[in-house]
């Protein structure tokens, strides 16, 4: 059985630890490299070249997303799984868009993340049947533009629409606008309804100290 060579990236040490020492309790899997950081998942990506990266999405400054988008963008045939505890259906769709190929949740049994890491070095998607048809049921919804994910995160810390104008340089009737078109496509009424549908669907994320929670 040919090996395969892992790059394992989450931020938090426990949860890394823990599933290196899964993947070394298995014949055919390696960890070749580790990362606690979407910046050093990145640097280790270019290093080490793994055959499957397992990569974790709420991570501090550079996101897993964005760590995603820039190693297919080194490599586009790069193979990413996403491991994460987070099972909203934005953030399923956002990491495949990214061109992850498999999603498996933290507390999966260890079982299931190898086979998942197997289909893919396979070359196979790699997603539950239940995450697949929630992704299809995702991609008929209308699609919440960059700017409009940029304004919820500014109306998540508490800011008025004039203080989100002058944070990204733009008036506060364009702000309304942006805000009406998410109102428009979340079905809502309000700017709290519209922060808490986007909460629930995983399109921004509640912030602590050190970045997202």
């Amino acid at each position: 059985m040919a090996n395969i060579r892992i790059l394992c990236v989450d931020d938090h040490y426990l949860i890394r630890e823990g599933i290196i020492r899964i993947l070394a309790l298995h014949e055919g899997v390696s960890v070749v490299a580790e990362g606690s950081t979407g910046e050093e998942a990145v640097e280790q990506f270019l290093r080490h070249r793994p055959d499957v990266t397992l990569m974790d999405l709420q991570m501090p400054r550079m996101s897993g997303l964005q760590a995603i988008m820039k190693i297919r963008e080194a490599s586009p045939g790069a193979r990413v799984i996403v491991l994460t505890m987070n099972d909203l259906d934005e953030s399923i769709h956002r990491a495949m868009r990214a061109g992850a190929v498999g999603y498996v949740m933290k507390d999966s049994v260890p079982e299931d993340l190898i086979h998942v890491i197997r289909e893919a070095h396979a070359g196979r998607h790699a997603i539950p049947p239940a995450l697949d048809a929630r992704l299809a049921a995702r991609a008929a919804q209308p699609t919440v533009t960059a700017r409009e994910i940029q304004i919820l995160e500014l109306v998540a810390t508490g800011m008025r629409n004039k203080e989100i104008g002058g944070k990204l340089s733009i008036s506060d009737e364009t702000v309304r606008v942006h805000l009406k078109s998410i109102f428009l496509k979340f079905n809502v009424h309000d700017r709290t309804a519209a922060l808490t549908e986007a909460l629930s669907r995983g399109i921004v994320h509640l912030r602590g100290k050190d970045g997202p929670m």
